[in-house]
């Protein structure tokens, strides 16, 4: 391991590794010029993702700097280095022919890119360059008789989609387009014996899809819908952390940093997250980071991608350890419903539920939201 540089290290907590704050910065800048080397292996496979990626780099990047700064770095709205401003280059990713976003540009409409075209949208403060009305029809078309969503025209249904959907229109102002109740119905038709929930009915419990059921139930304001199966659902998280401190996605496999995301943002949003040990896993997180080029891997020792490194870093700040432990205060903190910095979710006015219990009060990010308290339901 290459020694510390100094200039790098912000965050550091006696007996855990530093938090290299500009090695990530500057590994995430970095990337564009990486990713679009005509000799990039990397470019070339993840090509048809583009568009996530550009969202989980700004969205990184967003939390440890000021917009202004991020806008600087990233060339949000003016050309850099000789490429498009981003906001250019994600409109030119729209499919007028359907109304959505592609993962690239010249690519077929899907909703998950949809959704992450539109955070970088109100990332910039820039979500009025889209046309509401195309994209809104777009999503609505895409519901199916049952309340689940397909993720575009071919048809694949996943209980990801339907948190897409529902996080796009929120976005957008438009929940009123799709039928919300019979999306959050068939979201609980997907829950399993063990608490967790499965891409389809019937489907294995998966962490990662909690979050997007959870995280669907939560804009469409109806947690309610869990009754007692909120606590077993915690369980089931709970039960995600292994003895490096780390977090799986289902049992029997190894942690890994992504689901520091996929668990916390569950259990923030179910007012559970004292349920798991939390300074095991910031130690298990500050400890996939790459300390000689920056960015943060699946698990230590292997080699960081932006995924990974923007999931850490969302970890860190669900956990609060960025923000405990930042002396200048200049880190912004990540909302657990929409993936995104909370003075973003307050600007734009974002509503969504979340649980309580036993007087337990709300985490702060989450006070201007609606609060359905567990030991009063009917």
């Amino acid at each position: 391991m290459a020694p510390i540089d100094n200039d790098a290290v912000v965050v550091v907590v006696e007996g855990e590794p530093p938090f290299y704050d500009k090695l990530h910065t500057d590994y995430i800048v970095g990337l564009a010029s990486k990713l679009d080397a005509e000799t990039s292996y990397e470019g070339a496979v993840t090509e048809h993702l583009r568009m996530s990626g550009v969202y989980w780099s700004l969205t990184a990047l967003s939390l440890l700097k000021s917009p202004q700064q991020v806008d600087e770095l990233m060339g949000i709205t003016a050309p850099k280095d000789g490429r498009p401003s981003l906001i250019d280059w994600v409109m030119s990713c729209y499919d007028e022919r359907v109304g959505g976003f592609g993962g690239n540009v010249g690519h077929d409409a899907h909703l998950l890119y949809t959704l992450s075209a539109v955070q970088i949208l109100a990332l910039a403060n820039e979500i009025d360059r889209v046309d509401k009305d195309a994209v809104t029809k777009f999503v609505a078309s895409l519901q199916q008789p049952d309340g689940s969503f397909a993720g575009d025209e071919w048809g694949e249904i996943d209980t990801r989609f339907t948190y897409c959907a529902l996080s796009t229109l929120s976005l957008l102002g438009r929940l009123d387009a799709v039928d919300v109740d019979k999306a959050a119905e068939y979201i609980i038709k997907c829950r399993n014996l063990d608490g967790g929930f499965g891409c389809v009915v019937g489907a294995e419990s998966h962490a990662g899809q909690v979050f997007c059921c959870i995280g669907a139930l939560s804009i469409a304001k109806s947690l309610h819908l869990l009754g007692d199966g909120a606590n077993l659902l915690g369980w089931f998280l709970s039960e995600r952390q292994v003895d490096s401190g780390g977090l799986n996605g289902r049992p029997e496999k190894q942690a890994d940093v992504c689901y520091s995301w996929w668990i916390l943002s569950a259990l923030s949003i179910m007012g559970r997250v004292s349920w798991i040990n939390g300074d095991k896993l910031a130690t298990f997180i500050l400890k996939c980071q790459d300390n000689e080029d920056g960015g943060i891997a699946d698990r230590p020792d292997d080699m960081a991608d932006v995924f990974h490194t923007f999931f850490g870093i969302a970890g860190l700040s669900l956990l609060g350890h960025l923000h405990r432990d930042n002396v200048k205060g200049e880190y912004r903190k990540i909302d657990p419903v929409y993936a995104l910095p909370t003075d973003v979710v307050k600007r734009l006015g974002l509503q969504a539920q979340v649980l309580t219990r036993n007087g337990e009060t709300v985490n702060e990010r989450l006070g201007g939201y609606t609060i359905y308290n567990e030991d009063e339901k009917e």
